[in-house]
């Protein structure tokens, strides 16, 4: 049959009266009757996603194919040539014939509803047979194919030529903005050096890994903005920049100088600026899409408020109001009525010139692609992914669940296809993404915007695929061709494919909203989480159940849990706790559709969800002896957690492993490979999952396994992550195999090339031990992650895991308060009185004896969670009945606080309880500040010698009292030269990072080192120039959490930090804080002092603001005081309530709304007097009205002193000239005469 029917082809061919156009088997019938062969191929081609690259214009397309035969090239006769081939393997997938209109491909371009890439090819078919028809002559010519040869397109060759690049990175992590711009720099500059190429990078954010050693040739730790960018580049000169890798800070650096790059000979990489402009002006973007007759929702931009009043006529409410220009949809939110569109302008126009206006499409699929495309038009979408939330949640706090479960095949190819379109359209080179709006009942779509930059889901997309973007995109814009680039995790296969997933990944986001005083925990348009984990399973349930439990150590699953929740209110108004309110209406007996109805969550979901809370009421019909062994494997197999299982069997988690094993129910290893397993993959990018029959990999590496610091939360974050990070790589050199653990997407550490071994997975007992069995590593470091691995490393001790370092029951020593307190007393180190209580009594009679103020806070915690220092009975009374139930097994503890003591922090190595290493640093702020809001100094500026020999004496004997091997972190408080502890962390702390890049030594690498017994220089030297001091100063994130009061306490409240050098404190505090995105005043600052002790130790410094000429205005007490001491300061009201009749010259908050105050000094006197917890003071009114107006704000005396000198010292950055110590580098420098 199939001679007979080459033969019949054969004569067609011969006859030459009509063109031909042949397709799949068509295509290997044209080629045997052509005089062609076809060979068997070892596995064949299948998928809706296989990269085939044209011979005529090196154009690479994804298209759709199911075959296991293929044309062999070498056989095509004379006159036939290779018109397509398949960009993975180089089989054919195309032949032409050179003189006759006659062409055939392998895929199916007609696909429905696959990939449209090559459809084209029919309108070449219908072209050639309309000539054909018209002149006989066509039949003696080749088919003309759309898009011209390559030798037009070699001509128009678009390599760039450059040998300097500067990167400019995000800054300091905030809300919206966090570790994923530390991964997506890092992988962009791995992308140049591989190229050969020398790179700067201006970053201040001294915690992550980009701006460590090793990676950029050179770091400026100076400000992201214009002025710092424009002094760089005329001082280094480079040849190119790319502003798409630091996130909407960069970004907005790359906005505001376009016109003035070309001026300074500098080329902008990837994404040209006018394509980020039209994507970032809301009403280009709009008219931009209408012009390719793409849909975006009804929408209008407005200038003023009046103006926006104006538009929404039109498009009716419900309405979304959103900034232009802003990060992470701030200052955006929803409006039903005028009220509340007045309300969101006056504080969108405080950030923005813009606004855009849209008709809201709450309830809407919210589903979002990751798109690639290079110069030459080779595009592809990399990443797919659909929101658990339907529209309305900002998609930085949705969950989010890839690839997309509920979208039909002709939905994604929908998508897909205008995606691809639209991205061509605005001339995209590099990665960005497309957000859309779909709606469930109609294949009815809106886009929502492009980010024409790396994002958050970028990262989240690098790590659910394991395809690199970052690194592509920084190679795409040097103009290398995507098909020329190979796939790093198969090593064979190109870039220029769409990878598939045989697992599924779930996002969930963490909040920390429980740290902030009067915060709003709705969740809208604009982002207020923190961090996010990811976690990997075979199917959804296992995956949402993992993630679950890597929010937060006390989560077991998807179980219903006691909480403090109106069921009802938390369905229908989003906050941090919605998962929860399902999981306890389902228990409840609330069923799939009433859940429905009130948050809009696509049933699919809810339906997966409700499957696990009926199983898990099934579990406890059985216990741990008569649950039967299938059951039990299909228990794992939905992901529940042995912990989770012992609560539904009445046992424990110990005794459920043992069962567990016995049954021989245990995880399997996979590997993710982006391409489902066809073919081999080198990068051990690692999953556990009980839905697997077999390992990918073998274990004969017996690596030491390093714990990361899991999702950033406030009070551990970046800074961990470059101690892990920092670990693996001292022990790669040191030619130790490694094996790392994590499960945030926004990390280095979680990059596939970093370790031997990556394990994305939960840090937990039951996760860290299967790992560590499976792998029979050769031990396990814990000291690098911050708590996280802290909090299981008793368990693991226990259970003869070789632990490296210091012996976890030291650790235990340490953070247990009466083992560490009887240490303290007995090696004569002095510490500030405290208690532990179980009764409001005891608690009453201890504070009385020690005087107020004390300090209040539950026993086991990180970064002193619900901690609050009290100064009256009543308030004690008052915060114990709130806290009473912050932790079941651990009771309350009572401190002294002491109060104006300096706090000191001392980072040291240790091994074997002997000193090898340390450095102090003091803190502006006294005691009383959470150590992680503190601004640090470094080397130290002000603290007495004797102080200084205290404190080592100090930290040798608790060091050699715990036997310390490898990092420990000590906080002294001192006051007339008296020190005591306040506490001591034996793991890396949050300024290690910090103190190794300002003095030059790596601690980690020290106590890495130390930790595998491996030769190390104790007290290495230190070359530190001879006017030369780091700060390091807080990020706060107060704009993104409505509500919340912005002031410094015992609470840790900041997000992230960065830090800059000079020559003086003031100098460097100056850089730092204008790194932080904070503004010098130009003329008029705002003064508003509590208590009498602040404003004395204001005087001089409020004297000195008077002399340099800035205009005064106070508060009633403060203007008074002032006024008196002869410093001219103008009298403004602060009325509690706005009554109309208050004149705005006189009335602070009009001040403050009209933008007419250029800094806030508001200093809030310590809570002494009894007013109710929930009073709004004036002072916090105004404190938050400048948060929300983005007026610059500053609340401890000690930094109001330290800036006011930095501003009498005239430091600013234009002031301030390029000089050596504003960069490290990874070279030795010389500087010569």
């Amino acid at each position: 049959m199939l001679d007979s029917t080459a033969r019949n082809i054969t004569t067609a061919l011969k006859e030459n009266k009509t063109p031909v156009f042949a397709i799949c088997l068509g295509h290997q019938l044209l080629a045997r009757a052509a005089g062609a062969k076809t060979l068997k191929m070892k596995f064949g081609n299948r998928g809706h996603n296989i990269p085939c690259t044209s011979r005529l214009t090196k154009k690479c397309y994804i298209t759709s194919q199911n075959h296991g035969y293929a044309v062999d090239t070498g056989s095509l006769p004379e006159g036939w040539e290779e018109l397509f081939f398949n960009a993975n393997d180089s089989s054919n997938e195309g032949i032409r014939h050179l003189d006759r209109p006659y062409f055939s491909v392998q895929f199916h371009p007609e696909s429905t509803p696959g990939p449209r890439d090559t459809e084209f090819l029919f309108d070449v078919f219908i072209q050639s047979v309309v000539k054909c028809a018209q002149s006989q002559k066509a039949l003696l010519q080749p088919v003309d194919f759309l898009g011209g040869t390559i030798t037009d397109q070699m001509q128009d060759s678009l390599k760039v030529n450059v040998k300097k690049v500067l990167v400019l990175g995000s800054g300091g992590l905030s809300i919206g903005q966090a570790g994923e711009f530390d991964y997506s720099g890092s992988q962009a500059i791995k992308a140049l050096q591989q190229e050969g190429i020398y790179t700067i990078l201006i970053n201040p954010n001294i915690a992550t890994i980009q701006t460590s050693k090793g990676l950029a040739d050179k770091v400026y730790f100076l400000p992201v903005n214009k002025e710092s960018v424009t002094k760089v580049i005329k001082h280094e000169r480079p040849d190119a920049i790319y502003v798409t890798f630091g996130g909407q800070t960069a970004l907005q650096v790359g906005i505001a100088m376009k016109d003035d790059f070309a001026n300074l000979g500098v080329k902008v990489l990837g994404t040209p600026i006018e394509t980020i402009n039209t994507t970032e002006d809301r009403e280009l973007f709009a008219r931009s899409m209408e012009s390719i007759g793409e849909k975006c929702a009804k929408s209008a931009s407005a200038e003023s408020t009046e103006e926006a009043l104006e538009v929404v006529r039109d498009i009716g409410f419900p309405v979304i109001v959103r900034a232009a220009f802003a990060l992470g949809g701030m200052g955006s939110g929803f409006a039903n009525n005028t009220k509340e569109l007045t309300d969101l302008c006056s504080k969108a126009f405080a950030g923005s010139t813009q606004v855009l206006i849209e008709r809201s499409m709450k309830g809407w699929k919210e589903i979002e692609y990751e798109v690639v495309r290079d110069a030459y038009d080779n595009c592809i979408t990399v990443c797919n992914m659909e929101n658990f939330d339907p529209l309305g949640i900002h998609t930085g706090d949705s969950i989010v669940v890839a690839p997309s479960q509920t979208l039909s095949d002709e939905d994604y190819n929908m998508l897909r296809t205008t995606a691809v379109n639209v991205i061509r359209h605005l001339g995209v080179v590099g990665e960005c993404n497309i957000q859309y709006a779909l709606n469930p009942f109609s294949k009815e779509y809106c886009i929502i915007e492009v980010n024409a930059r790396l994002s958050r889901s970028s990262a989240l997309a690098s790590k659910a695929t394991g395809y690199p973007l970052a690194f592509i995109a920084a190679k795409l814009g040097l103009g290398i061709r995507l098909n020329e680039i190979s796939n790093s995790v198969t090593k064979v296969t190109c870039a220029c494919f769409e990878p598939s997933l045989d697992y599924v990944v779930v996002k969930i986001p963490r909040w920390d909203l429980k740290k902030f005083t009067r915060v709003s925990t709705e969740l809208s348009s604009s982002m207020k989480s923190i961090g996010e984990v990811m976690s990997i399973g075979r199917t959804f349930e296992e995956a949402i159940q993992k993630a679950i439990r890597s929010i937060d150590f006390h989560n077991i699953g998807f179980n219903d849990m006691e909480a403090l929740m109106n069921i009802e209110n938390e369905l229908q108004t989003p906050s941090d706790q919605r998962l929860f309110a399902i999981a306890n209406a389902m228990h409840q007996g609330y069923t799939v559709d009433q859940i429905w109805t009130k948050t809009q969550i696509d049933k699919w979901f809810l339906s997966r969800l409700k499957g696990l809370s009926d199983f898990g009421k099934l579990m406890t019909s059985y216990d741990a002896n008569t649950v039967p062994s299938p059951l039990f494997r299909r228990a794992k197999q939905l992901g529940f957690s042995d912990r989770q299982l012992a609560r539904f069997w009445g046992s424990n988690e110990l005794a459920i492993r043992r069962l567990r094993v016995e049954a021989g129910i245990l995880p399997y290893v996979k590997q993710i490979d982006t391409v489902a397993a066809e073919f081999p993959a080198f990068t051990n990018y690692l999953y556990m999952t009980y839905n697997g029959s077999e390992h990918d990999i073998d274990f004969a590496d017996h690596g030491v396994m390093v714990l990361g610091s899991g999702v950033y939360r406030i009070g551990s974050s970046v800074e961990f992550d470059w101690c892990s990070v920092r670990a693996i790589r001292t022990l790669r050199e040191q030619g130790f195999k490694t094996v790392m653990v994590n499960y945030n997407p926004e990390t280095v550490s979680t990059d596939y090339d970093e370790a031997d071994r990556l394990y994305f997975e939960t840090i937990n007992l039951e996760t860290v031990l299967d790992i560590y069995q499976l792998e029979s590593s050769g031990g396990m470091i814990i000291s690098m992650g911050g708590q996280t691995p802290n909090n299981i490393a008793l368990q693991l001790h226990r259970l003869n895991v070789k632990v490296l370092g210091t012996s976890p029951e030291m650790i235990d020593t340490a953070e247990n308060r009466y083992k560490f307190s009887r240490m303290l007393d007995r090696i004569m180190v002095d510490q500030p009185a405290w208690k532990e209580l179980t009764s409001l009594e005891e608690a009453t009679i201890f504070c009385k004896k020690v005087s107020y103020p004390v300090l209040v806070r539950p026993s086991y915690v990180l970064s002193g969670a619900a901690m609050r220092t009290v100064y009256s009975q009543d308030d004690l009374a008052k915060f114990l009945e709130e806290a009473a139930d912050v932790s079941k097994e651990h009771p309350v503890v009572i401190t002294k606080y002491i109060e104006n003591a300096k706090e000191i922090e001392m980072d040291a190595v240790a091994q074997d309880g002997k000193m090898l290493g340390h450095f102090i640093s003091e803190h502006v702020e006294n005691a009383g500040v959470h150590s992680g809001d503190a601004t640090l100094i470094l080397p130290p500026q002000d603290l007495d010698p004797e102080t200084v020999s205290r404190i080592e004496a100090a930290t040798k004997k608790i060091g050699d009292a715990l036997n310390v091997t490898g990092p420990f972190n000590i906080q002294f408080m001192a006051k007339d030269n008296e020190i005591k502890v306040i506490e001591c962390n034996v793991r890396a702390a949050r300024s290690f990072p910090f103190v190794s890049k300002v003095m030059g030594v790596d601690l980690i690498e020290m106590a890495t080192k130390a930790i595998m017994g491996v030769d190390v220089e104790a007290y290495p030297a230190v070359n530190i120039p001879k006017d030369y001091v780091g700060v390091k100063v807080p990020q706060f994130s107060f704009s993104r959490l409505s509500g919340a009061d912005p002031v410094l306490g015992v609470e840790m409240a900041s997000t992230g930090e960065v830090a800059c050098f000079g020559k003086d404190k003031y100098e460097a505090y100056g850089k730092a804080l204008m790194s932080t995105g904070f503004k010098l005043p130009k003329q008029n600052i705002a003064l508003s002092m509590g208590s009498f002790k602040d404003k004395m130790e204001m005087l001089p410094s409020i004297g000195k603001l008077h002399k340099l000429g800035y205009k005064l205005f106070g508060t009633v007490g403060t203007s008074d005081f002032f006024n008196e001491h002869g410093i001219p300061v103008k009298y403004l009201e602060s009325l509690p309530n706005e009554e109309e009749n208050q004149k705005s010259e006189y009335s602070l908050p009009q001040h403050l709304a009209n933008n007419l105050i250029d800094l806030y000094i508001n200093i809030p006197s310590s809570n002494r007097f009894r007013r109710p917890a929930n009073y709004m003071s004036e002072g916090y009114r105004t404190r938050r009205m400048a948060v929300d107006y983005q007026i610059p704000l500053i609340t401890n005396v000690k930094n109001a002193k330290i800036l006011i000198e930095a501003l009498a010292r005239h430091i600013s950055l234009k002031n301030l000239p390029i000089e050596n110590l504003d960069y490290k580098t990874s070279h030795r420098t010389i500087v010569l005469p």
